[in-house]
């Protein structure tokens, strides 16, 4: 199917299904109820397993740094145990990415594992060197602004503004056509985690170490396993996918469109 007519379905998908999720907007950009890790006590580390080549180590561990600003998490990059074929995600952490995923429309992609309504039990993110590899997504300003977006979204983070024609907001988590000045978190995203991780559980559901993945299938399996289009942002420049597992478990996608 061409671009255009793809773009098209997703935005009649889109409009039919808009209010599934809330829009985000930077006065509250969280994603969902908000949808968190369960944890005892804060401050608490999340394990971002690398899966990735050398040319992106550089770019985790920008964004690692960057998210381990905040006052209620840090990250610490782990040796990852995912086939970045399909970089199955692993129990209690996030398994990051990256491949030739081939010319399918998206940048990058990061899911999450709900239970019980609103805890996070296990993410990934992958990002796709069929376009990174190309002039116009090759620079450390769109590798920046993608990594440290899709990671945000492991946290259970939405986007602060989804028009790609507004002024740049200064963070990765908003959409733009020049990343120069959207290169990491901002004030107002450590604000929301705060609001987000402001109470605690009483279990955890973040690993103490690394587990082991399952071997993966093949390489574009993850995508048919996105499940249902609820929302489509900024014309088809992204969109979230829910795929529903029942008694309050899903696993929730969100897919960062190339233009």
């Amino acid at each position: 199917m061409s671009r255009a007519p793809r773009r098209a379905i997703l935005l009649a998908l889109g409009l039919a299904l808009a209010l599934v999720l809330p829009a985000a907007v930077s006065a509250d950009h969280s994603w969902g109820p908000p949808y968190h890790w369960a944890r005892e006590a804060n401050p608490f580390t999340l394990k971002l397993g690398d899966n990735l080549t050398s040319t992106w180590d550089p770019y985790l561990a920008t964004t690692s740094s960057d998210w381990s600003q905040s006052t209620v998490l840090n990250t610490a990059i782990v040796t990852g145990s995912s086939n970045p074929r399909t970089c199955k995600a692993t129990t209690g952490m996030v398994q990051v990415c990256n491949r030739t995923y081939g010319y399918n429309g998206w940048l990058g992609v990061a899911g999450i594992s709900i239970t019980g309504g609103t805890h996070i039990t296990k993410a990934y993110v992958k990002v796709n060197d069929s376009y990174f590899n190309s002039p116009t997504y090759n620079t450390a300003a769109w590798r920046n602004l993608v990594m440290c977006q899709e990671v945000g979204h492991t946290f259970g983070l939405d986007h602060q503004d989804e028009n790609f024609n507004n002024a740049n907001l200064g963070t990765c988590m908003d959409y733009t056509s020049n990343p120069e000045s959207n290169q990491h978190p901002n004030a107002h995203d450590f604000e929301q985690l705060v609001a987000i991780y402001a109470h605690t559980d009483n279990s955890t559901t973040v690993a103490s170490a690394p587990t082991v993945s399952a071997g993966a299938a093949g390489a574009h399996a993850a995508d048919a396993a996105w499940g249902s289009l609820v929302k489509v942002t900024n014309h088809g420049h992204g969109a979230w996918y829910v795929r529903d597992l029942g008694a309050g478990n899903m696993v929730l996608t969100h897919v960062f469109w190339a233009n």
